[in-house]
């Protein structure tokens, strides 16, 4: 019943997948911001959060949904009240204000390079009728 999700260019140093999906849940692993071509961890918040969010993309399709499917967003920033880049990105991906997945972004100390990092929980293929009432 359960299926794990790969994504080519995003593998976690561990043995564990990027996802895993049981029937139209999908819940993802951490998300960093390392570039998926060279694996190397940007030294800016921008490049890390363009590349967090290009990984939640990959990632919520190899699982067969869209962005539109994910409920709710969680992100570690090491500057919890740097979110300038969070909110572009954010804004990009979400430009609807009335369709929008919860967000929390709370500060954390992050290995490394690492100035942002998120997991996500999308429910996949539920009927769009039920969710218009």
């Amino acid at each position: 019943m359960r299926r794990s999700i790969h994504v080519a260019g995003f593998e976690h140093a561990n043995p564990i997948p990027a996802a895993s999906r049981i029937g139209p849940f999908v819940f993802s692993g951490a998300i960093t911001g390392r570039d998926p071509h060279t694996r190397e961890l940007p030294a800016g918040l921008d490049a890390q959060c363009a590349h967090v969010f290009r990984h939640v993309r990959a990632i919520i399709e190899a699982a067969g949904g869209t962005v539109d499917d994910i409920a709710k967003l969680t992100f570690w920033l090491r500057d919890h009240h740097d979110r300038d880049a969070l909110n572009r990105e954010w804004l990009a991906m979400f430009p609807d204000p009335d369709s929008r997945p919860a967000r929390h972004a709370v500060a954390a100390t992050l290995a490394g390079g690492t100035l942002i990092q998120a997991d996500f929980i999308a429910v996949c293929g539920y009927p769009a009728a039920a969710t218009e009432q």
